[in-house]
């Protein structure tokens, strides 16, 4: 059983925020469904006692096996309806909470890498696992008593039908357990807020550590990164003791309260029926729905902090939802021919106070290979990740074939760009997955881009060849193995943009020697190229040169004119933008 299908959600029109709050309002509609069969199992709830009271008032007076029999079979065939429908509500709230998952959790992975690339965030799988946390919350225990809770009123004005004596003290034991719980909200908010948030800072610290071990081993961090990371979490270990603490002392209270109203309404039972104001049956059966109409409330407030966590990790998917920049729609458009025209581009990293880019334009025909050159800092990174709309310029535009790249839609404009990225990553899966995109893949598409990079024979020399796992990340390569199936997959589908941001800063001679064979091959097949070049002998394929330098323009023209004035900077060109 799922909730009904909301509009916009799960890859629908409207912003990632939007389909959140549809997501969720399509949640509370399901919920709608599960109310009737909370009601109807505490409904059911009440055969117990009634069956007890029966049983004292009527079949040992009478001593009748028939109604023994009669009211056995009765309670036989409730109880076995209350499981059935306690078993449809758990299966209603498990397929719920993966519902969601399923719903929301494409639109967290894409809105996070959307931020990170667009707003400079830092990179979490934070939202993700708050995604985990609201589908465990809706699947596991701690959401039950919050769904029986409100239905104590039904026990409490059954006790009022046996006694309005055992009635005002359920609703006294009702009350201050209430109390409790409102006390235990507000003495454990802020610290479990707190804790959660030290326990993201030192989960994000320990994430970054396991990413550089080679530099943090190598160099003799580890003591120092491990410290670091030991204050966050002893940080979060006692904002969560200290919280547990409270909410222990609140539970703690909480149970004794119930066990000491059990007793006292026992004893008032039995003094009514003593006095021939209430039967033998009645205080039982008050025993036993005052135990069922607090029993909900007490274990809401042992539960308490996951129903926290729960609304903090919802709280924390709102925020980075609304973040996340919005994917542009759009019908696919024709394959371009490759002109690229960077106009008058502006651009500034969030909270800098200046552009690392200002005013940059060129322009570059089909089948143009352009190098680009500058000293350390000067943008050229930065530019390349515009050039291929990864970033979106504060002014100006980059369009290829006319069309602005940051305005494209990124699963279609993906099948017409490559990108070689400085720092290339792979990613878990084989070398011809990762040649293929991480898709299923053409495997001719996929050997024809490993032959025009130069990596066939390479790859064909690894134990099981197009089929190799290459470990999370390419563990298993060398960075210059990673270097060449990267530049395969910038290649993979016949793109007709290339930019490459040093393709040959892990190359060895053989290496270096295939990239210009491929680089003078793709300006025949017409591929507009962009280069950002640290060595010399990559600027031979290329016909134009622009130098960027403090994030302006200084030169732009042929290769062999830039070349001759600039030859010391083209030297001194590349590095980290």
């Amino acid at each position: 059983m799922s909730p009904p299908d909301a509009p916009g959600v799960g890859g629908g029109s409207g912003t990632s925020a939007e389909r959140l709050d549809a997501a969720m309002a399509a949640v509370r509609r399901a919920f709608r469904l599960i109310i009737p069969f909370s009601l109807a199992i505490n409904l059911l709830m009440l055969v117990s006692p009634l069956y007890m009271m029966q049983l004292f008032d009527r079949v040992l007076t009478s001593r009748s096996l028939d109604t023994l029999l009669m009211l056995f079979l009765i309670a036989v065939l409730a109880l076995l309806v209350m499981g059935v429908l306690e078993g449809v509500r758990s299966q209603v709230l498990i397929r719920l909470g993966v519902w969601l998952d399923r719903r929301i959790g494409a639109d967290v992975l894409s809105g996070g890498i959307a931020a990170a690339l667009r707003q400079g965030a830092p990179p979490s799988a934070q939202p993700l696992r708050d995604v985990t946390t609201l589908r465990g919350f809706l699947s596991g225990p701690g959401i039950f008593p919050l769904l029986d809770a409100p239905w104590a009123p039904v026990f409490l004005a059954v006790i009022f039908l046996l006694h309005p004596w055992m009635g005002f003290l359920s609703l006294a034991g009702a009350l201050l357990l209430f109390g409790l719980g409102v006390v235990n909200e507000l003495i454990t908010r802020e610290p479990l807020k707190d804790a959660g948030q030290a326990s993201i800072q030192a989960l994000q610290r320990a994430e970054s550590a396991l990413r550089n071990a080679d530099a943090i081993e190598s160099m003799g961090m580890s003591p120092n990164v491990v410290r670091r990371w030991r204050e966050d979490n002893i940080r979060a270990l006692a904002l969560q003791a200290e919280a547990g603490s409270r909410s222990g002392i609140i539970t703690a209270a909480s149970k004794a309260l119930r066990l000491l109203l059990q007793i006292g309404i026992l004893s008032v039972g039995a003094y009514l029926a003593i006095d021939n104001q209430a039967t033998p049956g009645a205080m039982i059966a008050g025993s036993i729905l005052m135990g069922r109409a607090l029993a909900p409330v007490e274990q809401a407030i042992g539960t308490w902090r996951s129903l926290i966590a729960a609304r903090q990790a919802h709280g924390r998917l709102k925020a980075a939802m609304a973040r996340a920049p919005a994917r542009q729609p759009g019908m696919p458009l024709p394959t371009p021919r490759g002109r690229l025209e960077v106009e008058d581009i502006t651009f500034g990293h969030p909270g800098s106070r200046e552009p690392q880019l200002r005013g940059v334009g060129f322009g570059l025909e089909p089948g143009e290979a352009m190098g680009l050159i500058g000293p350390t800092a000067a943008g050229k990174t930065t530019l390349a990740r515009l050039i291929v709309g990864n970033l979106v310029p504060r002014h100006g535009q980059a369009r290829l074939d006319g069309m602005d790249v940051a305005r494209w839609n990124p699963d279609d404009r993906g099948r017409h760009v490559g990108y070689l990225p400085q720092d290339v990553e792979l990613f878990g899966g084989t070398v011809r997955e990762n040649i293929a995109r991480m898709a299923d893949g053409d495997p001719d598409a996929v050997v024809e881009a490993a032959i025009l990079a130069g990596a066939h024979d390479m790859i064909l020399r690894l134990g099981d060849g197009y089929d190799t796992p290459i470990g999370e990340g390419g563990m298993a390569l060398s960075g210059g193995q990673r270097q060449r199936i990267g530049f395969a997959r910038a290649l993979y589908g016949t793109p007709r943009l290339v930019v490459l941001d040093e393709p040959s800063s892990n190359l060895d001679r053989e290496g270096e020697a295939g990239l210009l064979r491929a680089l003078d091959r793709l300006s025949d097949l017409g591929v507009t190229l962009v280069i950002i070049a640290h060595k010399p002998a990559l600027l031979d394929p290329v016909h134009k040169v622009l130098v960027l330098r403090d994030g302006r323009v200084a030169d732009f023209g042929d290769r062999d004119d830039i070349v001759g004035k600039l030859r010391p900077a083209a030297r001194m060109a590349g590095g980290d933008d």
